[in-house]
């Protein structure tokens, strides 16, 4: 088994966004802010390779969108999708399973491209099944007046239209060593894998953790479709975690890549920071 993170680029959001009820003074000390409340974070996927299998999780924004759609959002940085790939040394087309944890933009909108003759889309894993919960799927083609912006037809759609859409109706094995667990605070049907990586856990956490600045039980976004949910599937993961020692991987965090969790009088806080090399997790 072979974990590799693939940093795909940067992005600029208001950190009042990224952390909801926190006031600014308290999470400032973790994350600064610049004078215009934005904080930088990370837009990072995970690649696994099982050794007969391919496995990415989520593929960030992607580049269909016009000017107009990335002017608030200040993307910078990163090694982009396919550098990201080639670093690991793997192209699009060793992809065997696109997982998308949920579909908001900034998760599934690089797994679809422009056409090649400049009209209709095509997709950027030709040989990949891109995996999503029903939950997740029926919630984004029926979105919300909250959520509406942040799912967009043209990223849905050419899955579907492809024929390799699968929806996953529950937890599963999706092959030897790679679990994927459902949570719905975030939004309803979010995926969170569990790679048993030679014979330790590590959790991508998504957006149920995006950061280790988010470990602290009230931390979390104002994008929670169910605060108190999210608070709830945390506490679980996070107790599950720091008894059995496993390691977090943060789609978000721009300065942590991975972390251990450990106990302390204030509650679970992070504990070693790691980064994951192949077959390796490294201090």
């Amino acid at each position: 088994m072979k974990i590799y993170p693939v940093h795909i680029t940067n992005f600029k959001i208001d950190g009042g966004a990224m952390f909801g009820v926190v006031p600014k003074t308290m999470w400032q000390r973790v994350m600064p802010a610049d004078e215009n409340n934005l904080c930088n974070w990370a837009i990072r996927s995970m690649l696994i390779d099982t050794g007969t299998r391919v496995i990415l999780v989520d593929n960030g924004y992607g580049d269909k969108q016009d000017e107009k759609f990335f002017r608030y959002v200040y993307l910078n940085g990163g090694d982009g999708l396919i550098g990201g790939l080639a670093k690991a040394g793997y192209k699009p087309e060793d992809v065997t399973d696109m997982v998308l944890t949920h579909l908001h933009s900034d998760h599934c909108g690089g797994g679809v491209k422009r056409g090649s003759g400049g009209t209709g889309y095509e997709l950027v894993f030709p040989n990949a099944e891109y995996i999503v919960s029903r939950r997740q799927w029926e919630w984004a083609i029926n979105p919300n007046i909250r959520e509406a912006d942040a799912y967009l037809e043209e990223n849905l759609l050419p899955m579907r239209d492809s024929g390799r859409l699968r929806l996953i109706d529950g937890p599963m094995q999706l092959c030897e060593g790679v679990e994927l667990r459902i949570v719905s605070g975030h939004t309803p049907g979010q995926i969170i894998p569990v790679v048993d990586f030679n014979g330790r856990k590590v959790v991508f956490t998504a957006d149920l953790i995006p950061s280790s600045a988010h470990i602290p039980l009230l931390w979390n976004m104002s994008y929670e479709i169910d605060p108190l949910l999210t608070i709830a599937e945390k506490t679980a993961l996070l107790e599950e975690a720091v008894d059995n020692d496993y390691v977090l991987m943060f789609q978000h965090d721009l300065e942590t890549e991975c972390c251990t969790v450990e106990r302390t009088p204030k509650g679970i806080r992070a504990g070693k920071k790691l980064r994951a090399q192949g077959t390796e997790l490294r201090a």
